[in-house]
């Protein structure tokens, strides 16, 4: 118990900036295929490490994302081995399921050959789409022995109510409804990889072809999807489709202040994706896999989450086998989406902040 306590107030220090550690460039093979990974030390090593191996979403920042380094700096600050793999499909925006579950055995590959690294169980951690991934890649037989417990920050369970809350900001958790200003990045994401593979749109290249174009410029230069930054941009791709394809683009994509398609024109379109997807790549439903996950599972959700919204992690714990439903953490204290600040009330902000350390020790302790 004090191991633990010591290890949370060393990840709290690190997260702030100061973040003692070592990175290391190491390779591993996924199904023999020679990839790129960072492996993450405490410079002063505390004798055999807990082994991790963190997976991020879909970015261009991959796994160099300011974010997802900033957390593995901290848990490997805490006493811990962080592998953090590159996947190259996610890298160029392709939300391709399947290779999470090799990625994450050629990294376990890797870290139980390290002297440094403690021999027995590992922990999984998920990022965004990268969340219910590695929960199905835990459901493999091979894999689910070698693993601790899995944890799971801002995950999607339907495919269908996450996209029908990025094109129309709404969602709802058992008969109550809710509403947001959705971060559209997510449409963009999916529309670009499947709007080709909709019932009527298979000759819809170009649209698709200018929502990559827009998600790819909203993640390199790191600026959120709904600011007006990128408003010319839209402008430009938009003029640039011919007239029959403007009002599809809309769906998608609207410069600020600009009325939008109707909502149950967005909400038909998101249908429509959703059922796309779930023909052309069932792992992209993980709601019907939920079930098999045997291994203990935390989830972390941010409460104003604007691409990702809470109700999904509600929805993600409430698909798992009650054997596996470790813990929920819904804080305002994280987000995907950069405008969300954490409370302002001074004695609010401190609750969060003391729940969010209790959820961080039950992380670390995981493994």
């Amino acid at each position: 118990m004090i191991r633990g306590a010591l290890r949370t107030l060393r990840y709290a220090r690190s997260w702030k900036g100061d973040a003692d550690v070592v990175a290391e460039d190491v390779e591993f093979k996924r199904d023999g295929v020679p990839l790129q990974g960072t492996l993450l030390l405490p410079r002063a090593s505390r004798g055999s490490l807990p082994g991790w191996i963190a997976v991020g979403g879909v970015s261009k920042m991959g796994r160099h994302h300011p974010q997802l380094v900033r957390f593995a700096r901290a848990l490997a600050s805490s006493g811990a081995a962080v592998l953090v793999p590159e996947i190259p499909e996610w890298r160029q925006l392709s939300v391709v399921p399947d290779v999470a579950a090799p990625t994450i055995e050629g990294c376990l590959e890797v870290l139980e050959t390290r002297l440094e690294v403690r021999s027995g169980k590992v922990g999984l951690i998920g990022f965004s789409f990268g969340a219910p991934q590695v929960a199905l890649a835990a459901t493999r037989e091979d894999l689910s022995d070698r693993v601790a417990g899995i944890v799971l920050f801002g995950g999607y369970c339907c495919l269908e109510r996450t996209l029908v809350c990025q094109l129309t900001g709404d969602h709802e958790w058992e008969g109550t409804d809710y509403s947001l200003l959705p971060d559209p990045y997510g449409g963009w994401v999916v529309g670009g990889n499947h709007l080709t593979n909709v019932e009527g749109f298979e000759d819809a290249t170009d649209v698709a072809a200018s929502l990559m174009e827009l998600a790819a410029a909203a993640s390199t230069r790191r600026v959120a999807a709904w600011d007006p930054h990128h408003d010319v941009m839209i402008r430009q791709l938009r003029d640039a489709l011919p007239q029959c394809r403007r009002h599809l683009f809309d769906l998608f994509a609207t410069p600020t202040g600009v009325v939008r398609p109707s909502s149950e024109e967005r909400l038909g379109m998101a249908r429509q994706l959703a059922a796309a997807c779930r023909r052309v790549e069932p792992l992209l439903e993980p709601a019907r896999e939920l079930a098999r996950v045997a291994v203990p599972t935390r989830l972390i959700h941010g409460r104003g989450d604007r691409l990702i919204p809470f109700t999904e992690g509600m929805r993600l714990m409430a698909g798992l086998p009650n054997e596996a439903r470790k813990a929920l953490s819904v804080t305002g204290l994280f987000s995907h989406s950069a405008d969300r600040a954490p409370p302002t009330e001074m004695l609010e902000r401190a609750r969060e902040g003391v729940r969010m350390l209790a959820t961080i020790r039950g992380l670390i302790n995981t493994v």
